[in-house]
């Protein structure tokens, strides 16, 4: 979401008959890079499996809009759930239609999307009474800690603090998360069970995703210390040269004065 989504664009009254259009897209990209568009998947097929059979509506990447008669007021949450609502699927999400916002709301945090999703989307969020909103980053290269939550409050956002397991407490969900390593797991907090997708593939999915991307840094940062190591080769050798230069300067210097030119 850029700042115009923050701008009241309809100043003045519209014209009669004028008809208001929505788009379905923000033209963005969806995730920015296949681990965030996997873990994306699996969180919304999980919540998808846990609501089963319940009324709820479970959806990603789509966009939420806040005010009516303003198409520049809106988010697209990367994953949200709205409880005891219709599951039908919707190609947009108008809150004045809806009647309700959504219940929880994930973001699944990566380099371009940081600073609005600690920012810019939690003012929405809150403004709209999203009851929780949790913070996910898989690389864990850019949150810290990777995993973050927040409930609302009387006075607005209050972080959640995790217990001594490193659990995060969701009422909505009445359900645990935590991170295995730098996998998120969310565990049903009655039977104490690990949630799991209902083939368990967009999980497998999303780890092949994680392993990728390690493998990724590691090779950058092979090539960043072989790259290291080369400037600091370099800079010794020029070290060297200019050290020689120097002494053979002070040598001549030395002969001069002594007239041994």
């Amino acid at each position: 979401m850029n700042l115009e989504s923050l701008i009241d664009v309809f100043d003045e009254p519209l014209p009669a008959g004028f008809q208001i259009v929505y788009p379905e897209s923000d033209g963005m990209p969806m995730g920015e890079t296949d681990v965030h568009r996997a873990w994306m998947a699996w969180i919304t097929s999980v919540l998808t499996q846990r609501y089963a059979g319940q009324r709820a509506y479970i959806t990603s990447n789509l966009l939420l809009y806040v005010e009516e008669d303003n198409p520049m007021r809106y988010v697209v949450p990367d994953v949200f759930l709205v409880k005891a609502h219709d599951s039908h699927d919707r190609r947009v999400y108008k809150l004045w239609e809806e009647g309700k916002p959504p219940n929880v709301v994930f973001e699944v945090t990566s380099k371009k999307t940081r600073a609005q999703d600690r920012r810019d989307k939690p003012a929405i969020y809150e403004q709209i009474g999203v009851a929780e909103y949790f913070l996910y980053d898989p690389t864990a290269g850019y949150l810290k800690p990777a995993l973050q939550g927040m409930r609302l409050g009387p006075k607005g956002y209050v972080r959640l603090k995790a217990d001594r397991e490193g659990n995060l407490f969701s009422e909505q969900l009445d359900a645990l998360l935590r991170l295995d390593g730098t996998e998120l797991l969310m565990i049903d907090r009655a039977s104490k069970q690990v949630l799991l997708d209902e083939t368990d593939t967009a999980l497998e999915v999303a780890r092949a995703a994680l392993r990728a991307a390690e493998a990724e840094r590691r090779e950058k940062e092979a090539e960043r210390r072989e790259k290291e190591a080369e400037r600091r080769e370099k800079e010794a050798e020029r070290a060297a040269r200019l050290s020689v230069e120097a002494e053979l300067e002070r040598l001549r210097a030395l002969a001069k004065k002594h007239g041994l030119e």
